[in-house]
């Protein structure tokens, strides 16, 4: 075992004053170990309650813990949000489409008492699943299929990983295992597709080409740096990256930490696996060998000439750079291969602290160990021949006394439900991050996750089959007790209501492809270019780098399938808060500002699925203008249309044509938001 019971004894000596917040190096204060984060797991017993009423209300464990916080708050509980509004709630929240009005008439109709339960356990079971739910651990581990930077790179098989990760997510793989897969699949079994794919986690940071060599110490030492700091940042909550450089400022992170760490990595190399014939390969090989030689050529004498800044030399440089996009471009397509990575022992790079973290200055070298204020001090080092290094940090991360790996995933899991989590800094547990707002309930979800194999849907069912969830957004009508909401709760931090959401930037398209008839379904395979302004492509690239795709109906795929450039958001995306894809994405911004609207009424992408909204109505309804207009409502927001909405409507399309009327539905708050 790794982990010891730490922080209990610690606790005690701060109480008593016995323990200073200045360790020797190497070791680490009773103070720096009782952080709440780094200490092991309370087993918190549920709370109970005498009222019938709040024993009614606290049906499951979550609800008994957040009424109690409520209460002690002096808030209570919202009312229950009425069929409609929950239907669309759960619809966009699990799956991020919108229900059908046949699905929502069919929920109405449903008497039973398990009417409920069973939508949820549907929706859970749906392949649209994966593709909501894998995109927000796609934004955790920045993935992206170009390098960034200068070049911007197009990355020709990473596809392959956003496919495995929604595939784990349908499958409800355990979260230890799917860590494990990430971080050491090529370690677990080299001949095995799936794994190999896996670990392309591996190769997902940005990446900056120092003339196209990897070889040379500042490029490999920002690779080694992308895979060390997203350990942190996405298994367990812990900004280590900021000890790169010198010891962690807040947090008991020594910059040795961070260096030990990264000794994990020390001998991993990106490794494309071809599943070409060999035939294909040969024939590849032969066409490209002359290309890359002369390439290597010209990366070796623009590397000659870095730094120089006389006019002659710089004239030179933009010259060899011009020629090697032009080498670029005749080399043949690249063949199907695994985005994959390999152990090369005889390549392993030597891991030493860097001063400020810069690769030539050197100090004292460090091999494997885990955080050691996790550890008992003076835990030695890992022998530096371990076979599988990857795997043995893995095995460390995802052992169920980890105080920190469960605790983490639980709150992602919770902060995508609810709009916050329990913790707010969803990638930082330390000091300079927020206290959890139910430290008790965070403990409880973690310990059934890992009691539960670690099921992700698991925790899913205990979140969507409480009465927490399910209460109504709206606030409270008794003036004192919204004031008072206003006045303790701005936040909502307590749940004393379900926080309105607005649709994050993927949902939002999704949805108008849904709500307008053109949605296209089809999972997996390369990602798909879609049409975009040739201004904007030109600024960043040649046009043979931005080539739509051939077959329109690929244009009308769900977001999650749309080529993931660093360097070229679409515009849609991009203003609607779609994250940069540069560092780990712990929770999607909500901002509000003019070009959002402009967007929404004039960009190319919100008038064609007007259109097509337009072209539906009429071809479902029938020539009747008022079951036009209601099925129209229907559609976008889910209920029927309001008579005054209805009238309001028929005096528009009295002078308006009826894309406009669709337009101007896919502008509702109602469609724009989840209550």
């Amino acid at each position: 075992m790794y982990f010891k019971l730490l922080g209990t004894v610690g606790v005690l000596l701060v109480s008593l004053g016995m323990a200073s917040d200045i360790a020797p190096l190497g070791t680490y204060t009773p103070r720096e170990r009782s952080h709440w984060a780094f200490v092991k797991r309370s087993t918190p017993a549920v709370p109970t309650f005498q009222n019938a009423a709040d024993q009614a209300w606290a049906r499951t464990p979550i609800d008994a813990f957040i009424l109690q916080r409520m209460q002690r708050e002096g808030l209570q509980p919202s009312p229950f949000a009425d069929r409609p509004t929950l239907i669309r709630r759960l619809y966009f929240d699990v799956i991020g489409l919108p229900p059908a009005p046949r699905e929502v008439e069919a929920f109405l109709k449903d008497k039973s008492p398990d009417a409920y339960q069973k939508l949820v356990e549907r929706l859970l079971a749906s392949p649209q699943y994966g593709e909501r739910w894998g995109q927000h651990w796609l934004d955790v581990v920045r993935f992206a299929e170009t390098d960034g930077f200068e070049y911007d790179t197009h990355r020709n098989d990473a596809w392959r990983y956003r496919d495995y990760v929604i595939k784990s997510f349908n499958e409800d793989k355990p979260y230890d295992r799917f860590v494990t897969e990430q971080l050491a699949g090529d370690e677990l079994d080299a001949k095995n597709d799936e794994l190999l794919i896996a670990a392309g986690f591996n190769r997902l940071g940005p990446l900056r080409k120092n003339a196209g060599n990897q070889e040379v110490a500042s490029s490999r030492n920002e690779v080694l740096t992308e895979m060390t700091n997203v350990v942190g940042s996405a298994f367990l909550g812990v900004t280590i990256g900021c000890a790169r450089c010198h010891n962690h400022k807040f947090d008991p992170v020594r910059q040795s930490d961070y260096y030990r760490i990264q000794a994990y990595f020390a001998g991993v190399y990106d490794k494309d696996i071809p599943k070409a014939s060999a035939e294909e390969q040969s024939a590849r090989k032969a066409k490209a060998d002359p290309i890359e030689k002369e390439i290597t050529k010209i990366n070796s004498e623009i590397l000659k000439l870095n730094g120089k800044m006389d006019t002659a030399s710089l004239e030179q440089q933009a010259a060899l750079k011009h020629k090697l996009e032009e080498l670029q471009d005749q080399l043949p397509p690249p063949l199907p291969a695994l985005h994959s990575v390999a152990d090369q022992p005889d390549k392993k790079s030597p891991i030493h602290l860097l001063t400020r973290g810069e690769y030539n200055q050197k100090r004292e070298r460090v091999g494997m160990r885990p955080l050691g204020v996790l550890l008992e001090d003076g835990t030695p080092e890992l022998p530096e021949t371990m076979a599988k290094p990857r795997a043995e940090l893995a095995k460390w991360i995802v052992e169920p006394n980890n105080p920190l790996t469960a605790r983490v995933m639980v709150n992602r899991i919770w902060q995508y439900h609810f709009g916050r989590g329990i913790v707010a800094t969803a990638n930082d547990f330390g000091r300079m991050g927020a206290r959890p707002t139910h430290p008790e309930l965070l403990d409880y979800l973690a310990n059934e996750f890992v009691s539960h194999n670690f099921s992700i849907k698991h925790i899913h069912r205990l979140i969507l089959n409480s009465n927490t969830y399910q209460q109504s957004s709206a606030p409270p009508s008794d003036p004192g007790l919204k004031a008072l909401v206003n006045k303790k709760d701005p936040d909502n931090k307590f749940y004393s209501h379900f926080t309105r959401q607005r649709l994050e930037a993927e949902q939002l398209r999704d949805a108008m492809l849904a709500v307008s008839g053109t949605l296209n379904l089809k999972q997996g395979g390369p990602s798909v270019m879609v049409p975009i302004d040739p201004g904007l492509v030109n600024l960043l690239y040649k046009p043979s780098q931005w080539v739509p795709a051939k077959d329109p109906r690929e244009h009308t795929r769900r977001s999650v399938y749309l080529i993931a450039k660093r360097n070229l958001r679409l515009p849609m995306m991009e203003v609607f808060d779609a994250p940069d894809m540069q560092v780990s994405c712990a929770r999607r911004e909500s901002s509000t500002h003019a070009p959002q609207a402009l967007e929404l009424m004039n960009g190319a992408f919100a008038n064609e699925q007007a259109e097509a909204l337009a072209k539906r109505l009429e071809a479902e309804a029938g020539p009747n203008l008022r079951k036009q207009i209601d099925l129209g409502y229907r559609l976008v927001t889910g209920r029927p249309a309001k008579p005054k909405e209805i009238q309001v409507a028929l005096e528009f399309l009295k002078t308006q044509p009826k894309r406009e009327f669709a337009l101007t539905l896919l502008n509702l708050n109602s469609f724009l938001y989840v209550n």
